[in-house]
């Protein structure tokens, strides 16, 4: 195996750790209107991921910042040609996290509740065009020979595209959903648990011809096993949830995003971005690379700053492991629902 195929390997788990982490995130942002019956359990919802939420997003700048050291190429070419969504995917990144840290620097109730919407829309709105982006990226788009994308934006918004977004959207909801159970306590968990299994359920149908769409098109024997990987923990995941057994569920729902997304990978290498226009003016991981010496550096300061990264974000996580509910937000009078402001809602 060559650097260049290393690093083709160590984008994808950059990519799949961000889908992983932030998945639930996306999933949380989507359920504050569904699930959530009032402001403080909006607030309950918001503050499960109040500590990790923005060490969860670390991962996409990795992942980009990767993907411009190591394919020089691949990158001009994703982030030219799919401009327009990346841009509408950065604003709402930007408005989410504005929105996470002003929503309680005020009392009003419309100025919280207008940064709540603004939470649930910049969730919703990236978990799908995620989904886009990527099912475009496997399919291929129209490359010229100089490597540039000819297509137009309304190119990107193929059927096989708009299932990848819904795929997308309906799996970070569920993983949300089960996080939330994982989460919570009392009457809000229980409500969790019944939304991970409608939620589930709707995942499981759009997943399931997702991926046999993906493997009839461009699959492979290694892409087959990850799919059927992906079912099962997909299948798992919901007879956890049915047996109250949130750990188990919420390990089987990150493995169903974990084999998704590497069977997406799976199918795409040694592509990295092929053309529908000549299978000659793919993009590949050897006519896209870094010279070697870049890709030598980048390699050693991976393995420096890596596990450190890790060790940090794991230790986060183990802190702040408790499970929350309406009790614990602060003025909650345990009728109504209604609470003054506090100073940050990361709990």
């Amino acid at each position: 195996m060559q650097l260049h195929d290393v690093w083709f390997v160590l984008i994808a788990v950059l990519w799949i750790g961000y889908f992983f982490l932030e998945g639930f995130d996306f999933g949380i942002g989507v359920l504050t209107k569904p699930l959530a019956r009032d402001t403080t359990e909006r607030r309950v919802l918001i503050n499960t991921i109040g500590p990790v939420w923005d060490g969860n997003e670390v991962w996409l700048l990795t992942a980009a910042g990767a993907t411009f050291a190591a394919f020089p190429d691949w990158y001009a070419t994703l982030f030219s040609g799919f401009y327009i969504p990346l841009l509408v995917i950065l604003v709402c990144l930007i408005v989410r996290g504005v929105a996470f840290e002003y929503r309680a620097k005020r009392d009003g109730a419309r100025w919280q509740r207008n940064w709540e919407e603004a939470i649930f829309w910049t969730s919703l709105i990236p978990a799908f065009l995620w989904g886009v982006a990527f099912a475009n990226i496997v399919r291929g788009v129209d490359i010229d020979a100089q490597k540039n994308y000819v297509g137009t934006v309304w190119d990107l918004f193929n059927p096989y595209a708009l299932l990848g977004g819904l795929v997308t959207l309906a799996l970070f909801t569920f993983h949300g959903a089960v996080f939330a159970a994982l989460k919570t306590v009392g009457e809000i968990r229980e409500r969790a648990r019944r939304a991970a299994l409608q939620a589930g359920l709707a995942t499981a149908v759009l997943t399931l011809g997702f991926l046999v769409w993906t493997q009839a098109h461009s699959g492979n024997a290694r892409s087959l096993v990850a799919m059927v990987i992906a079912v099962l923990a997909l299948v798992g995941a919901l007879a956890a949830n049915q047996r109250g057994r949130e750990g188990w569920a919420f390990v089987l729902s990150g493995a169903t995003i974990v084999a998704a997304v590497a069977m997406l990978f799976l199918a795409l290498f040694p592509n990295v971005m092929p053309s529908t226009l000549n299978p000659g003016w793919s993009l590949t991981v050897g006519n896209a690379a870094s010279a070697p010496y870049t890709l030598k550096l980048m390699t050693v300061v991976a393995a420096v700053f890596t596990p450190l990264v890790l060790l940090y974000q794991g230790w986060t996580y183990w802190v702040f492991r408790k499970r929350i509910g309406v009790q614990h937000i602060p003025g909650h009078t345990g009728h109504n629902g209604q609470y003054p402001a506090a100073s940050r809602d990361q709990a």
